[in-house]
């Protein structure tokens, strides 16, 4: 028997972001980077998963914290953040795109550049939705077939259970949720190594390795 092809797969895909600007982003990696060089990294991640999403089928939407610039690839709808928690974000997002685009929609970040496999091989059939979990207790990836803001708002962001509470509120909104892979969101230099390890020929490993070796790079950071 042939193995099962996926059947469903987003019709959308939404990065969310934000403008990698020095200061803004990245503000962990200041514990060995300088704010500038953090921005670099950053960008070098943005620049992966929009690549990772340009190469896939479908509508391709960037809902952005910043201002766009030549560094977002051809075909791309840009939207503009609304205001609030990261939960009405979310939330906002999902309205907005799936009411002028088709559904099922895939939402990920920009802290995951290593997600290229995993974006590929999601599919929806069966589900309602789909949940990529972080291993530090956060998510990198959320689908839906349609929006709803109860899905998200007041469910506990940026926190160590962040990725379980959504789960759970999800489920509890009677959805069947399909689990996708866990992947290592790049918040700390320890992060960044390990993904860039990953992904050596990526722009964000090219990109962490100039910035680690910097002479401006602090003592401490990973080996």
């Amino acid at each position: 028997m042939s193995a099962r092809t996926p059947l469903d797969p987003p019709r959308t895909i939404v990065v969310l972001a934000k403008e990698p600007v020095a200061g803004r982003v990245k503000t962990r990696l200041t514990s060995l980077l300088s704010p500038a060089a953090a921005a670099d990294v950053a960008a070098a991640a943005l620049a992966d998963t929009l690549a990772a999403v340009a190469a896939l089928p479908g509508d391709h939407v960037l809902v952005l914290d910043g201002a766009p610039g030549p560094w977002v690839p051809p075909g791309f709808a840009v939207l503009p953040q609304a205001d609030g928690g990261l939960d009405r974000r979310l939330a906002a997002a999902f309205d907005v795109v799936l009411a002028n685009h088709p559904g099922p929609a895939l939402l990920v970040g920009m802290d995951t550049p290593q997600l290229a496999p995993e974006l590929a091989a999601v599919d929806l059939d069966g589900h309602d939705a789909v949940l990529g979990l972080a291993e530090d207790g956060g998510f990198w990836a959320v689908g839906l077939r349609e929006p709803d803001a109860d899905l998200f708002l007041g469910v506990p962001m940026s926190e160590p259970t962040t990725g379980a509470a959504q789960l759970e509120r999800l489920r509890a909104q009677g959805l069947d949720v399909g689990l996708l892979p866990t992947l290592r969101d790049v918040d700390e230099p320890a992060d960044a190594e390990a993904v860039a390890r990953a992904v050596p020929g990526s722009r964000f490993a090219r990109r962490w390795r100039e910035a680690a070796a910097s002479p401006h790079a602090t003592s401490g950071g990973p080996a």
